[in-house]
């Protein structure tokens, strides 16, 4: 058998882009440390892969430590996900709505150390009180940096077309389509993968969270079994997401963040069809990179002078596996 190429992952999990049987290392897991796992054999190598294929993704937060070979897609039926018009499942599993209202920004998630903002877009047909909503762009700030993903607008559906655009710190990026085209950022502070050919991505920020996305059309299906009468000129391109996070505080808030919260008492109670809860006030923020809101508690400069804190305190260049933060020296 070959020599293993050792990789040294910087995430808590993620999507590796090497033939099977490669060895890795989990960095962050107190579970796994620095034990060797390998991608199963029927995991293609990233010149093989296309669109459909699966890749080798490991969890070195599970407690076996094992690997598995997935497509990597968001599940609207799983806690941490935010779908559809839009619907949301806490981190508690209760399924509830939140409309919001179109054309505003709202946070899903506000953390000492992370806030994640969304910007909802949405119709409203004649005669209705309220808008038709769905999430179309996703802002995050954290380590003193921003970055942002939405999805297109575009007045009809094309399959072939990349409706994801991307910036970071207020530059738009360029990924190149096609599956497992990857961008990281110069200081690795943040990862994206794209799962599939075009529009579906991994983004991840190490140690604090993932997120899996797609851009997806309301479709004429959507359109007649809801009655949203959308009109001929807007598709309302929009993201599918499903989050999943590391290290949350039990303060965490947003509308999605705050049922995190280990004694969170959730008003969309189980069994409840359709339960609509509120809180448009309390998670407005002015925009989609915006820190501010009536509720938010992330503060970029705590967090700034946390990470600056952490690499000054615990860079370690002598080899020792079983130390830092994910740190990797290069000579």
């Amino acid at each position: 058998m070959s020599s293993l190429l050792v990789i040294v992952l910087l995430c808590v999990s993620g999507i590796v882009q090497t033939r099977a049987y490669t060895s890795l290392y989990c960095r962050y897991s107190s579970r796994c440390g620095a034990k060797t796992v390998y991608c199963p054999e029927e995991c293609p190598d990233s010149e093989s892969a296309n669109s459909k294929s699966k890749v080798c993704r490991i969890d070195c937060d599970s407690p076996t430590c094992k690997s598995e070979c997935k497509r990597i897609k968001p599940d609207c039926n799983s806690p941490g996900s935010a779908c559809y018009d839009p619907r949301f499942i806490g981190g508690d599993g209760i399924v509830f709505y939140f409309h919001g209202k179109s054309n505003q920004h709202f946070s899903l998630v506000s953390d000492q150390n992370i806030q994640i903002n969304a910007r909802f877009i949405g119709h409203r047909p004649t005669g209705r009180t309220r808008d038709f909503t769905w999430i179309q762009a996703l802002g995050l700030l954290f380590n003193s940096h921003t970055f942002s993903l939405e999805a297109i607008k575009s007045a009809t559906w094309d399959n072939e077309v990349d409706h994801l655009r991307f910036t970071y710190d207020g530059e738009e990026i360029l990924i190149p389509v096609g599956h497992l085209s990857t961008w990281t950022s110069p200081v690795e502070s943040v990862k994206v993968e794209r799962t599939a050919t075009k529009n579906s991505v991994l983004v991840t920020i190490p140690g604090i969270v993932e997120i899996m996305a797609n851009v997806v059309p309301v479709t004429k299906q959507d359109d007649r079994i809801h009655s949203y009468k959308v009109p001929s000129n807007d598709c309302f391109a929009h993201l599918e997401v499903q989050f999943r996070f590391f290290s949350l505080s039990s303060k965490v808030e947003g509308v999605l963040g705050r049922t995190y919260q280990p004694d969170f008492e959730n008003p969309a109670k189980p069994g409840v069809a359709m339960a609509v809860v509120g809180g448009e006030d309390k998670y407005r923020t002015p925009s989609l990179l915006s820190p501010e809101c009536e509720s938010c508690v992330f503060s970029q400069t705590q967090d700034a002078e946390n990470s600056s804190a952490l690499m000054e305190g615990t860079l370690d260049c002598t080899g020792n596996l079983s130390n830092g933060n994910g740190i990797v020296c290069k000579k």
